[in-house]
């Protein structure tokens, strides 16, 4: 009886334990972060951009000292760079990442797309199209930009995992920092915005090898154009 009695209470404290686990509410400090990855991924902080604790955390109402744990989370991702005696700017990052960010692309888009999703997802691929569509008649590059980076996370929303996205959300940060120097070219993302839409309509038809291949392609020649650009 008292064996029972413990393997219950064993149980218990385990099951509480998983339950801590499951309610764990992201800190201050992290959700700061995660404005800052997306406010890169947008386009609204430039490579080379210098950033102060202060106006941060006035302009998100948080403390310096978090603003700071923040900073500190991005500069581990290599989004910022802390220079010493200057302070905290964007990164700017270096030719021989690019393969390597690509890599990642392919591992984790390639497969999302290649196991489909449902159809409220693939919804969310089209309409990040459709957004594309729209900047475009509206000449705002910009809006383009961000429409093509949804796009490219609506692909990976598709496996429905939490890990995966956290890992694009990154990738999407990083790869912005290198379109800027892209973009330098106006038909830059009105290229790709073709190549969306035919990805998209090969999903939406439900040939997920084809959508695979088309997306491999699109991710392949993509790597060349910003080895290219960038001088690798």
């Amino acid at each position: 009886m008292a064996d029972a009695e413990q393997q219950t209470g064993e149980q218990a404290g385990f099951d509480g334990a998983r339950a801590r686990v499951r309610m764990r509410v992201p800190s201050v400090a992290e959700r700061v972060a995660e404005e800052l990855r997306y406010q890169l991924a947008e386009g609204f902080l430039l490579p080379g951009a210098k950033l102060t604790e202060a106006t941060i955390a006035e302009d998100l109402g948080v403390s310096r000292n978090t603003v700071r744990e923040a900073f500190a989370e991005l500069a581990s991702e290599r989004l910022l760079v802390r220079l010493p005696n200057r302070g905290v700017f964007v990164a700017t990052l270096e030719a021989g990442d690019i393969h390597d960010v690509y890599t990642v692309r392919r591992a984790i888009e390639v497969s999302s797309i290649r196991a489909g999703g449902s159809p409220e997802r693939i919804a969310a691929v089209r309409a990040a199209v459709d957004e594309g569509k729209r900047a475009a008649a509206a000449g705002d590059s910009e809006g383009l930009g961000s429409a093509n980076q949804h796009f490219h996370g609506a692909i990976v929303a598709l496996a429905e995992s939490n890990r995966l996205n956290t890992i694009m959300k990154q990738v999407l940060a990083e790869m912005r920092l290198y379109f800027h120097k892209a973009t330098m070219n106006a038909h830059f993302y009105s290229d790709w915005l073709k190549e969306n839409e035919r990805i998209c309509s090969a999903l939406e038809a439900g040939e997920l090898d084809r959508a695979g291949d088309l997306l491999l392609a699109y991710l392949n020649r993509s790597e060349q154009q910003q080895a290219a650009i960038h001088g690798e």
